[in-house]
């Protein structure tokens, strides 16, 4: 009877030692989790911010700005009739090159050339009466020497003669006018270049403005537009004043493929827009074989001041705030934030022209959770030749 009691009580304190182990040991782990956590706080590397980084370093480059640019011809003009009629020749084919004073158009003639014979003997009759009233007005003046005719009857002749030379000029002046008329029937090119598809076939009926008969324009040497800021106006302005270095403007097509000639700015337009805040600038190309057409876009660069060794880093290692930029600069187990200036833009890397130097060691990963003094664990340094940064050719 006694051995079971003492087993039962035995029992009894085996189960309470148990509970109160159950019961003790979460507080006894989370006392012990605080404790790490202190710790951690406690030991600066368990702060740091995990990034990589890489060393600054110059590389060759050929910086250029690109602009959407619009091919445009310097020479284009409208074909369009001066005179009535019907159009019955046509001298060119569509799309074909012309040369200055070609034949193009001709309408109907008949009745221009009628216009000029009426005119012609009207200018006969008026020269013919012209010489009847200066032979009389002679022949008075003589009769007047001797007292031989009232003067009034001088003075009449010499009205009439002042009359017939009146209308001899206007008889000239109708000559010249049908002539003129004569000549508009007939469209010559204005200068030589390229002509575009008749809109008129031989039968079609003119009139004075109306219709659009044809376009030609010039295309060698031929121009290509594009619009810059107002900002950017001093430094165009600059490089027309000045010598233009040779491939200082270079275009490409849409498919990539770079035009083999170098172009020249030529001008820039007279005013900035007062809504855009833009204006036009014009580069003259040399087109020997026709590759550049009027109405073309194309991607036009232009050189800048990032040409030969300068600063290349990943662009996605700046940071912008407010509008300017900035760069995380290792200095010892920390970084300084570090305002920087940027240039061109080449794939995934930037030009800094102000703010670095080579041989600083600035985050390229992990800049996300950094800030001005940030502690930081570096990891291993990444080399600005790797493919990941994107630099350029060399």
């Amino acid at each position: 009877m006694s051995t079971d009691k003492t087993e039962k009580n035995s029992n009894m304190k085996n189960r309470y030692t148990w509970l109160l182990s159950a019961i003790l040991a979460p507080a006894v782990l989370a006392s012990c989790g605080d404790d790490k956590a202190a710790q951690q706080q406690m030991n600066p590397a368990a702060m740091a911010v995990p990034v990589n980084t890489m060393q600054v370093k110059e590389e060759r480059v050929t910086g250029k700005d690109t602009y959407p640019a619009t091919v445009v011809a310097l020479q284009e003009v409208e074909l369009r009739p001066q005179v009535s009629g019907y159009i019955t020749n046509i001298f060119v084919q569509d799309g074909q090159r012309v040369k200055k004073g070609q034949k193009l158009y001709e309408i109907d003639q008949s009745k221009y050339q009628a216009g000029i014979q009426s005119a012609q003997a009207s200018l006969q009759s008026a020269r013919a009466n012209l010489a009847r009233a200066e032979k009389d007005l002679e022949r008075y003046e003589r009769l007047a020497e001797r007292d031989a005719i009232a003067k009034q009857q001088v003075d009449y002749a010499r009205t009439d003669v002042q009359t017939a030379r009146a209308q001899v000029n206007a008889a000239q002046a109708q000559v010249r006018s049908a002539s003129t008329d004569l000549n508009y029937s007939v469209i010559n090119a204005p200068f030589s270049g390229t002509i575009g598809i008749s809109q008129v076939r031989v039968g079609a009926q003119v009139s004075p403005g109306q219709p659009l008969l044809n376009t030609i324009s010039s295309s060698d040497p031929i121009a290509v537009d594009f619009v810059i800021n107002e900002s950017e106006l001093g430094r165009f302005t600059n490089l027309q004043q000045g010598k233009q270095p040779d491939s200082l403007f270079t275009i490409r097509f849409n498919n990539g493929e770079q035009y083999e000639h170098a172009g020249k700015l030529v001008a820039i337009d007279r005013a900035i827009g007062r809504q855009s805040g833009t204006t036009t600038v014009r580069v003259q190309f040399p087109n020997p074989n026709e590759r550049l057409i009027p109405g073309m876009t194309v991607s036009l660069d232009v050189l800048n001041q990032d040409i030969g060794e300068q600063i290349v880093i990943p662009y996605k290692s700046v940071t912008e705030q407010l509008g300017e930029y900035f760069v995380y600069v290792v200095q010892g187990d920390s970084v300084v934030q570090q305002n920087v200036q940027l240039g061109t833009r080449m794939s995934g890397n930037v030009v800094v022209r102000e703010g670095l130097k080579e041989g600083q060691q600035i985050v390229t990963e992990g800049i996300q959770r950094l800030r001005q003094g940030a502690k930081v664990q570096v990891g291993a340094p990444q080399q600005q030749g790797q493919p990941q940064a994107g630099a350029p050719k060399k």
